[in-house]
């Protein structure tokens, strides 16, 4: 069938039953789609519901109305569900937390960064100025300070299986985020991405100066990433996946075949075509139709 809706529960829960599924296709039915048998992609967990002569939109939208929260849905065409290009955001998304706050902490001012990096998360601020004006409060810090936030830094659950799967699938993954390069090419490393960008912080005699190397990578940077990566590799925007949580993300969100927003915050969660607020990262396997049995772990 030409759409398919995938049902995501949180992991571990086995929340995703048979009567959702069917509560599902009733909905879609009673509007008049033609939907077809559901598939297990994970018992209890995920599964796709195929169907046609509807809307991705008007399905997802009156599946959710038929079942309630608590479950993950995901409705897109089903060709060329599984992307060759995957572009994610380092903090609160591929890691746990903020790693700028986490820095902050060994400052002491980890309540005063946090509550303005909330705010330009969800995009009440210019992010480059927030950004400036954090990077200026932690003036002196010593250098040592970033090695000690890095042994605090904690993979968000189903970052490398997600990684590992589309890279062992053919994708490019590339991590680029509006946070730290000291901190990009670590998590970088660890999960198995090709390649990341981020901000760098300038040093000086073994402190940090306050300021941030210019030109700051920034939501349009984001963007013009994602796409100089799909032109380098001579791909569709239909053919990439990004994932984010805050503003800055919300272009290359827009922009992509499949964009993310990955336990969200409140402006982008509503801006963004898909979101996943229950499911770990693997989520976004399920939504490119990969089964549990294909998942890629590590070496």
């Amino acid at each position: 069938m030409e759409h398919v809706l995938t049902l995501i529960a949180s992991p571990g829960g086995g929340s995703l039953d048979r009567a959702a599924l069917e509560t599902s296709r009733e909905a879609l039915r009673g509007l008049g789609a033609v939907v077809g048998s559901p598939r297990w992609l994970k018992q209890g967990e995920a599964a796709d519901l195929p169907f046609d002569d509807m809307a991705p939109d008007a399905a997802e939208a009156a599946a959710r109305h038929a079942i309630g929260p608590g479950l993950d849905l995901v409705a897109q065409r089903a060709e060329g569900r599984r992307k060759k290009l995957l572009v994610a955001d380092m903090d609160s998304t591929m890691v746990i937390g903020e790693t700028l706050d986490e820095l902050a902490d060994l400052a002491g001012l980890k309540p005063a960064i946090a509550a303005i990096t909330a705010r330009a998360m969800n995009g009440e601020l210019d992010f480059a100025a927030a950004l400036r004006e954090r990077v200026a409060m932690l003036a002196g810090l010593p250098e040592t300070a970033l090695a000690e936030t890095h042994a605090r830094i904690a993979m968000m659950p189903g970052a490398a299986t997600l990684v590992a799967t589309m890279r062992a699938n053919g994708a490019y993954c590339a991590l680029v985020s509006g946070g730290f390069r000291y901190f990009t090419t670590r998590v970088a490393a660890t999960l198995g991405f090709d390649t990341d960008q981020g901000n760098d912080l300038v040093v000086e005699r073994g402190v940090l100066a306050g300021t941030v190397a210019e030109p700051i990578l920034d939501k349009d940077a984001k963007l013009a990433t994602l796409r100089s990566l799909a032109g380098a590799r001579g791909l569709p925007l239909a053919a990439t996946l990004t994932v984010g949580d805050g503003a800055n993300d919300l272009p290359m969100l827009l922009a992509a075949g499949l964009g993310v927003a990955y336990c969200a915050k409140p402006a982008v969660a509503a801006a963004a075509r898909v979101r996943i607020d229950h499911g770990d990262l693997t989520a976004l396997l399920y939504a490119q139709g990969y089964a549990a049995d294909e998942f890629v772990t590590q070496a």
